[in-house]
């Protein structure tokens, strides 16, 4: 997993303790923090050279200068020395200190260098831009010393990429989003990310371990639409996050689920027996560049519309950033996947081990359907929202009439489309 690590103490990098890649038990010390007036070791090659003397900078860290700052508050303060981090940035550090994985991925270290001198960056982060085509003197760097890390390039990277689909739809639409194509990897040849493997290990594990079966049905959207289109204003102001149909599918699946515990379910084949959850911990597909993630709204069966929203809007950012916390990718009890958002009309999703059974939404569109006018009582064919869901579920437990009953009881929820109290209309 590629995450960030709280740091128990503020300080100074000064040593590291393990390789790239290398695996460590739970505990295990990884790196040597020392007291903000420590040394740093010595950079890498290319980094920016220090424009303080290596000798000056132990004597100038032994006097403080805040008390200097107090009694001549015209005078701008003294450069700080190489070595040490600037003064807004070691009061930061105290209050939320933390230590990036990037930065003991083996491939760069932090190079001391102040505000005052150019930044330097990692060649990670070099390549990262480079393979994202970010333009690094552009990123607003949430490192050290505004230092830019490797998630601020992936935020980047992302922020281009929603600013070049929205430019190149005019106007709202359920069609796929356009991305420039990435041709970086043809003539390739390269190891597999650790990530990249350990979720090759989980689809396998998952496709040997379950007896998985899928069902698909149909479902009329159209009341949903009609909703967003009055109401997507209003809700982005009020919760701040775009009202799409998202959040919709997974309000409808959570309170399935209370109704249908055996989808909310682990079975343990060595003890024989199955767990029946009596929580909603409702796990959300994300696929981002590093590959998929699925971390966990908790308790989502607790949460309206606008607090779920809010919930898989966060989590998905993060996601993208690389800043969830391990407790955020685990303890799902059910998991839903947005199929649709690259315009494919249904999939067939992999379970989520060791849960039973995952959620897969297509792309929303208008197509002619056969519908009965109420008013005549007649049939007749109209441009109606439709959605296809598709249902993977371990045939060890779940039988598919008990598949059927939960996406029945998902589609009459969303056809009848009473969200008019969670959207405050």
């Amino acid at each position: 997993m590629d995450t960030e690590i709280p740091s128990p103490v503020a300080g100074v990098l000064t040593k590291i303790l393990v390789d790239e890649d290398e695996t460590v038990e739970i505990g295990a010390e990884i790196a040597v923090i020392g007291g903000t007036g420590d040394e740093p070791p010595a950079v890498s090659e290319g980094a920016a050279p220090a424009e303080a003397e290596p000798k000056a900078a132990p004597k100038a860290e032994s006097k403080p200068a805040e008390p200097e700052a107090e009694t001549k508050p015209a005078e701008p303060a003294p450069e700080p020395k190489a070595g040490s981090a600037p003064a807004a940035d070691r009061d930061r550090d105290r209050e939320s200190p933390s230590v990036d994985i990037g930065t003991l991925s083996g491939t760069g270290r932090a190079s001391g260098t102040d505000a005052g001198t150019e930044a330097y960056v990692t060649p990670l982060v070099r390549k990262l831009a480079s393979e994202h085509g970010v333009n690094l003197s552009r990123v607003k760097g949430t490192g050290v010393g505004g230092r830019v890390r490797k998630q601020d390039v992936l935020k980047a990277a992302e922020e281009q990429k929603a600013d070049a689909a929205r430019a190149a739809a005019p106007a709202p639409s359920s069609a796929p989003r356009k991305e420039a194509t990435d041709t970086s990897l043809r003539g390739r040849t390269e190891k597999l990310t650790r990530l990249r493997l350990s979720i090759a290990d989980r689809m396998v594990e998952s496709l040997h371990v379950s007896a998985t079966t899928t069902q698909v049905i149909e479902v009329d959207v159209t009341k949903i639409a009609r909703l967003r289109e009055h109401s997507a204003e209003r809700f982005a102001e009020r919760e701040d996050v775009r009202l799409d149909f998202f959040p919709f599918f997974a309000l409808a699946a959570v309170e399935a689920l209370r109704s249908h515990p055996k989808l909310n379910a682990v079975v343990d084949s060595d003890k024989q027996e199955v767990t029946y959850h009596d929580v909603e911990n409702l796990g959300v597909s994300v696929d981002t560049e590093r590959g998929l993630l699925a971390p966990v709204v908790k308790d989502a069966g607790k949460l309206g519309l606008g607090e779920l929203a809010r919930r898989l809007k966060d989590l998905t950012e993060r996601a993208h950033t690389g800043q969830l916390g391990p407790d955020e990718l685990g303890g799902g009890t059910f998991t839903i996947a947005e199929t649709g958002c690259t315009g494919a009309l249904f999939g067939t999703p992999i379970i989520n081990q060791p849960q039973v059974a995952i959620l897969g939404t297509g792309a929303v569109v208008k197509r002619p359907v056969v519908v009965e006018d109420t008013a005549m009582g007649d049939e007749v064919i109209a441009v109606r929202s439709m959605v296809y869901l598709s249902l993977a579920h371990d045939h060890r437990l779940i039988d598919s009439a008990d598949a059927g009953r939960f996406l029945q009881s998902v589609k009459a929820r969303l056809e009848e489309g009473a969200f008019e109290d969670d959207l405050g209309l």
